[in-house]
């Protein structure tokens, strides 16, 4: 990502942290944007379709987690790759987040500053176009497919009872391999 201007949202209510990130960022030529929680964060990503959004957890109002699945549900901001830092580092934390579809979990205090730059950078090398489809399910051989799947007629998610949708994922390191699932944009189940 030499030549392009990569955008970076950095959402986080430690404003000194905050601080030092952007001007970290900023020093390797990222457009940097800046939130201090999670309701912010949600507007500026919508607004700005930033290339990654390096969050925090705890933040009051909507926390980082509440703010990656808001906007995993909205098609425009669904496919921006997460990288979370957190401060306490807490397992279960790390396992929701990878759940989720984050990149990355990083922890402060542990991972150097240099480092971050370096894990983010190879998560922007790294993302693979993905598409979010609503899926029509009376059209051409939807019902056909449902049976093949076996994943019901009204391609329902068997989780929420929402309607599911389908995702594409073009795979750049697999020599452009197009991979296609169906997901509930709803909670995010996946149907194998």
């Amino acid at each position: 990502m030499a030549d392009q201007k990569s955008k970076i949202l950095i959402i986080d209510d430690d404003i000194e942290l905050r601080e030092m990130y952007a001007e970290i960022f900023q020093n390797e030529n990222f457009e940097v944007l800046q939130a201090s929680g999670g309701a912010e964060g949600f507007d500026l990503a919508t607004r700005e379709l930033p290339d990654v959004v390096f969050t925090g957890i705890m933040m009051p109002g909507m926390d980082g987690f509440s703010m990656i699945e808001a906007l995993r549900k909205n098609p425009t901001t669904a496919s921006i790759p997460f990288v979370i830092s957190s401060h306490t580092g807490r397992e279960d934390d790390n396992e929701r987040a990878a759940n989720m579809g984050v990149k990355d979990f990083i922890v402060r205090g542990v991972t150097r500053p240099v480092e971050v730059i370096e894990r983010i950078k190879a998560v922007l090398d790294a993302v693979d176009a993905e598409y979010r489809l609503e899926f029509d399910v009376s059209a051409l051989d939807a019902q056909p497919l449902a049976k093949e799947l076996n994943i019901g007629e009204d391609f329902k998610c068997s989780n929420c009872g929402e309607k599911l949708s389908l995702g594409l994922k073009f795979e750049k390191q697999r020599d452009g391999v197009l991979e296609a699932r169906f997901f509930c944009p709803s909670c995010g189940l996946k149907v194998k």
